[in-house]
Parts: C-alpha cells; structure tokens; sequence
C-alpha cells in the first residue's frame, strides 16, 4: 500500500489496559462512515497492514481498537502518535451538494480590500467556529470562515471573496 492508494483518517493516541488495545482519534470528518477490516500504519515512511478485530467507535471522534496479533501493551506502545491511513477504496461517497469548510482548502482568498491573500492551506474546526490558514508571504494568516464575513465562493474558479474585518490583514504585513 503507497500513500497515494490511501488516505489519512487520524493516529493512535494512547493505550488502554494490558491487552494491547488502542484509541485511535480520528481528524476525518465522516468517520462514523468508514469501513473498518484493515487499518494501514505509518511505521519509519512506510504503511503497515494491521486487521482490526474488534473497534468501538465513540461519540467524541475517538475509537477503541484491538489489532490481531498487539496483543499486549508492549506490542501496542511503539505505535502511539502513529498516523493511521484506509484504502482508497474505502472512502466514503458524498453526496456533491454536501459542501463544507474543510473543501475550501487550496481556494484562493480574495478581500474586497486587500486583493489576493493567498490559498487556504488549512481549516481548523474550533468549538466556536472554523478558522481558515492562508498562506500569507511569509506568515499565516488565520481568519474565522463566518457568513459575516464571507461575500461568496466559487467552487468552479476555486475562489472564496471575503471581506475581512478592518485592520485583520495589517496585523500580518510586516
């Protein structure tokens, strides 16, 4: 399995008990969606099969799992802060019309004010709210993806227009 026959769902976050199982939080939106039989570990630059026997998926994006053959807490140590990875052919289908924050990463930003920012290199969800980070010279530039602020997107061209509240961008010229 390469990298580009995968993709990322979330890493392993700690151990739980003796008998070597896992909690695994996932950073992938529709993981309630996915199918589990093989999970693919990123062990030194390399995906590792694991066959899942049995997972718990919780509430909170976070599962519980025991691997065949980690079956021990020694055997399950070397793989926590690992990135875990699924098949392609295991991506969950979506429905087209089903546009979110997170599909706006590589969209140019466009300030009614200030002209071209920058693409979104990365949209992080808050409790509060969803933040957008534009690459911006040599900073990051971070933005609150609200409706107040957002003039329209354009999915074809890849454009999202914003206008920003006044002063945001001056704090990230140098």
């Amino acid at each position: 399995m390469t990298f580009e026959e995968s993709f990322y769902i979330g890493y392993i976050t700690k151990t739980r008990g003796l008998k070597g199982e896992l909690q695994l939080f996932f950073e992938f939106e529709d993981y309630l969606d996915l199918d589990f039989d093989v999970l693919f570990i990123e062990i030194d630059k390399k995906l590792v099969p694991f066959f899942v026997g049995s997972i718990k998926v919780q509430k909170n994006s976070t599962a519980y799992l025991n691997l065949d053959d980690v079956d021990h807490i020694d055997k399950a140590q070397p793989l926590l802060r690992k990135k875990v990875y699924l098949s392609n052919d295991k991506l969950p289908e979506r429905d087209p019309e089903d546009f979110r924050y997170t599909d706006l990463i590589g969209f140019l930003v466009i300030d009614e004010l200030e002209g071209e920012l920058g693409d979104i290199i990365h949209v992080q969800e808050l409790p509060q709210q969803f933040i957008a980070t534009v690459n911006y010279g040599e900073k990051d530039l971070l933005f609150p993806l609200s409706e107040d602020f957002i003039v329209g997107i354009d999915r074809d061209e890849e454009i999202i227009v914003v206008n920003l509240p006044e002063g945001l961008v001056d704090i990230y010229k140098d």
